[in-house]
């Protein structure tokens, strides 16, 4: 990756008349009384919880005030011109929601907004998988990665059970050390009656890259694959072209739009085509509007240039912790060093301190003025006893910030 490459504090000195204008445009992050990025005035707290949700650019609350100001009304259930306006841009943005992940064939796919990942991994296993399932089937999924994307596939065998349909649930495989997904173990466990795999774009605790592009080799041509893309949509770039995934779920208020959004990308080319079960009931149109303006802001901004700040903001980050022994960081310790050979860790770095609990930890910090997430982040397989510190970034997040956070913790070795 880049930063790996010239370092990342001359990736960020790079970026730098880039990022501070964008800053500028989250009225949360750079407002009255807040330092600006540019290091006047009184300090903020800084905002390290990103990855739980992101703050909002100027932009997208203007969208939305306009549209509730303007055009407020239900989509597809009137005839009159704010009626069909609010329909016009739901469909729409179905439309850029296709553009933006680079869907190779729009006209086949299909995008049915949700709530956000949770809820939409939960529908495509409540109303499409088990269509797909016979007895004796298997699917693969991952056990050590967010509650979001196991419990639902547990709870579509337990449902099938109860009709009498029995089938595999197995643990998609990792690489001893690094946690990466193993795509040899991965196709030596891929029989013939494997029908689905459920996979993680980016970990939600370790920040890396699972580098889910491997999973179709290795498990052929046929099983249909879904990917929580809940820490990668908004962050850095995504092509569903270079995926070849089946599903792609993920959440707007994690990519800068409003709370209560997000979408189910469906490719309808292997097995039924996906449709939400029940009754859909009024959508969350301000919520969808947020979403199209979050996408055109992050587009006009950049997405590679997002991932390249936020890495690098996490290279000096990481680079500073591993001097600490007080401290130990998560996941792949190759994945550390600014010479890596492996890929760089993106905008989540995670760690505990061995001595003082994640939750002591947390409310130090905060005193210190630094917002960060400290509990076991919803993870599904077994963590750390006492939870762990997670940091996580966006574009608004600044050198200073790193900086200052490690001066506070190298008080606390």
């Amino acid at each position: 990756m880049a930063a790996a490459t010239r370092g990342p504090r001359r990736e960020l000195a790079e970026l730098g008349a880039w990022q501070r204008p964008l800053r500028a445009q989250f009225p949360i992050v750079a407002g009255a009384g807040g330092d600006g990025g540019d290091g006047s005035g009184p300090p903020r707290a800084a905002y390290l919880d990103s990855a739980a949700t992101a703050q909002k650019p100027q932009p997208v609350l203007d969208a939305v005030t306009a549209y509730l100001t303007t055009a407020n009304a239900n989509a597809g259930r009137g005839s009159y011109p704010w009626a069909n306006h609010t329909t016009a841009r739901v469909e729409a943005a179905r439309e850029r929601v296709k553009a933006f992940l680079g869907d190779p064939d729009p006209r086949r796919s299909s995008v049915h907004f949700t709530g956000g990942t949770s809820e939409g991994l939960r529908a495509v296993a409540r109303d499409w998988l088990p269509g797909l399932l016979a007895d004796g089937d298997e699917i693969v999924v991952p056990f050590g990665d967010h509650r979001a994307n196991l419990d639902p596939w547990l709870e579509a065998r337990d449902l099938l059970a109860r009709q009498g349909v029995g089938i595999s649930v197995r643990a998609l495989p990792c690489q001893e050390g690094s946690g990466d997904y193993d795509p040899a173990a991965l196709a030596a466990m891929a029989g013939p009656r494997l029908r689905f795999v459920a996979a993680t774009h980016v970990h939600h605790v370790y920040g890396a890259d699972m580098n889910v592009h491997r999973i179709r080799e290795a498990v052929g041509p046929d099983p249909v694959i879904c990917l929580d893309a809940a820490q990668s949509v908004g962050h850095q770039p995504v092509s569903l072209a270079g995926l070849d995934v089946d599903f792609l779920v993920f959440s707007g208020h994690k990519a800068l739009a409003l709370p209560g959004t997000g979408a189910v990308w469906a490719r309808g080319a292997r097995g039924p085509a996906f449709v939400p079960g029940g009754w859909q009931g009024t959508p969350n149109t301000a919520g969808i509007v947020s979403l199209a303006a979050a996408l055109d802001w992050l587009d006009a901004a950049g997405t590679d240039r997002i991932g390249r700040w936020t890495s690098a903001l996490a290279s000096v980050l990481t680079d500073g912790l591993s001097r600490m022994p007080a401290y130990e960081v998560l996941g792949c310790r190759t994945s550390l060093a600014a010479d890596t050979a492996v890929q760089r860790r993106g905008s989540i770095v995670t760690f505990r301190h061995r001595a003082i609990g994640s939750q002591d930890l947390g409310f130090v910090l905060f005193s210190h003025g630094f917002m960060v997430r400290c509990d076991d982040h919803c993870q599904a397989g077994p963590g750390p006893e006492g939870g762990s510190v997670r940091v996580s970034l966006h574009v608004y997040n600044t050198l200073e910030e790193m900086e200052n956070l490690l001066t506070a913790l190298a008080t606390l070795q």
